[in-house]
């Protein structure tokens, strides 16, 4: 079983950064894939960024060259940088990993951080 915890949301105003974090715990796994996404209310979760095993990187279009997805294999943290925030990023922001077991891949979701942006 693996756990993530994500930190870091708070209250910012337009034009601030935050730093959040995802830290996955368990044993006998690795990541695969490690990737953000937010939610909004009456919104379905919407994707913000992705970091593949290939390391590969993908940002949705409204994020774009502000936020930047990192991972820390040897911590099992990922990071999501945000600057240059507007009142449009106000969401809550969800991890999730895919955990590899051997063969067998599971998918695992954080608890969420809430993430403010206002004046």
């Amino acid at each position: 079983q693996v756990q993530l915890v994500e930190s870091g949301g708070g209250l910012v105003q337009p034009g601030g950064s935050l730093r959040l974090s995802c830290a996955a715990s368990g044993s006998g796994f690795s990541i695969d894939s490690m990737n953000w996404y937010r939610q909004t209310p009456g919104n379905q979760r919407e994707l913000v960024a992705l970091f593949t095993s290939g390391g590969k990187t993908t940002y949705s279009d409204s994020v774009k060259g502000r936020f930047t997805i990192s991972r820390d294999n040897a911590k099992n943290t990922g990071y999501l940088p945000m600057s240059s925030l507007k009142p449009e990023d106000t969401a809550v922001y969800y991890c999730n990993i895919l955990a590899r077991f051997g063969v067998r891949l599971n998918l695992y979701w954080g608890q969420g951080t809430q993430v403010t942006v206002s004046s």
